[in-house]
């Protein structure tokens, strides 16, 4: 096997740990991200014409999975956590060879002081994620309007009703990058938590790390009430953080 196998660039993301990430690309427009060219990628002449395109194909490593630790069977969230597929059948990240896809928006280019980044919306990428390869998305073929989608055949409902407290909702209008409140609604009404966590009728109340703060929130019912949004703690004192990373 020839050919570079090094990172051409770095995702910085508004996602800060697997928990809480939604499980494919697209499904959070709001979730934004930064991609960084590493040397000697850097090179603006690297991304002539990449402006025309509004889709990018994000190639990348799955870094927040051991290494060794790939599953031949997998239990996909999409059917409730509960069925066993095989690896090579879903899109789950405990693969052979920890590589993922995403089609991502792209919104902008920057290429000022030596830097080349890209700004990007709709991402399901943990911060730090090295990223293997870019490539245009092109509508006229990687479009297939009679694909079959398996066990997937749709994205899946947005499920949660998502409310605020007053505490939460004066965090989400002083936030001054982007739609803070848009971003936290389209996350939670996805319902990040473990399948098996979904049919409790317990009150649960769960935490992740967005940007440099904590999130917590509890279900109740079909609800998710933002209690509060505060400065991020150390990793051993969040809340709930169960409900790893996985695909469909």
């Amino acid at each position: 096997m020839t050919g570079c196998r090094f990172p051409i660039g770095m995702i910085h993301s508004c996602f800060r740990e697997k928990f809480g990430i939604p499980r494919q690309a697209g499904l959070v427009p709001e979730a934004r991200a930064t991609l960084e060219l590493l040397p000697p990628y850097h090179s603006p002449e690297a991304v002539r014409g990449l402006e025309g395109f509004s889709h990018l194909w994000l190639i990348f490593v799955f870094h927040g999975i051991p290494a060794g630790q790939w599953q031949p069977t997998v239990r996909p969230p999409r059917l409730g956590g509960n069925q066993r597929l095989g690896v090579f059948a879903t899109r789950s990240p405990f693969r052979p060879n920890p590589i993922g896809l995403s089609a991502v928006r792209l919104e902008r280019i920057e290429t000022e002081q030596g830097r080349v980044v890209l700004h990007l919306s709709g991402v399901d990428l943990l911060d730090g994620t090295p990223v293997l390869d870019i490539k245009p998305y092109l509508p006229y073929s990687d479009h297939i309007p009679d694909a079959i989608g398996g066990f997937a055949p749709a994205a899946p409902e947005a499920m949660l009703n998502v409310e605020f407290s007053p505490s939460a909702e004066q965090f989400c209008a002083a936030w001054p990058h982007g739609d803070l409140r848009a971003l936290i609604t389209q996350i939670l009404r996805q319902d990040p938590r473990p399948a098996y966590r979904r049919e409790t009728a317990v009150r649960q109340r769960y935490g992740m790390k967005l940007y440099d703060f904590d999130l917590h929130w509890e279900m109740r019912g079909a609800t998710a009430s933002v209690i509060d949004i505060i400065p991020s703690a150390p990793r051993n004192q969040s809340v709930d953080q169960s409900g790893d990373r996985s695909y469909r």
